[in-house]
């Protein structure tokens, strides 16, 4: 018996302001060619994109994404590439992992 997918839930909408639900969370590995890619730019442009981290590895950037549905993450992956991305990896996050609070025992 498996459990049910449950997606990353959205935080709360600023006060008087209506936006889509982003229940779709990813992360978005990213190699770029020879021009690295604007984080500021794709930030600004895509308002899914919440954080990044330039890498030294594999990937050159990952970004952490909260879409309102698959359609925005496959709008947000062709942008990738049409930026320059020369490959992009993206994984879909089922849950979030916080580490459970410390319990200390007497040592006897």
């Amino acid at each position: 018996m498996t459990a049910p997918l449950q997606l990353v839930p959205a935080g709360p909408a600023p006060v008087g302001q209506a936006q889509p639900a982003r229940a779709l969370h990813a992360i978005a590995r990213i190699s770029h060619g020879p021009v690295p890619l604007d984080f500021d730019r794709l930030a600004a442009e895509f308002p899914a994109v919440q954080s990044g981290l330039a890498l030294a590895g594999e990937a050159d950037l990952e970004l952490r994404l909260a879409c309102t549905g698959p359609e925005e993450l496959r709008t947000i992956a062709t942008a990738l590439h049409r930026a320059g991305a020369t490959r992009v990896r993206i994984d879909l996050v089922l849950r979030a992992l916080t580490p459970a609070p410390v319990t200390l025992r007497p040592v006897p």
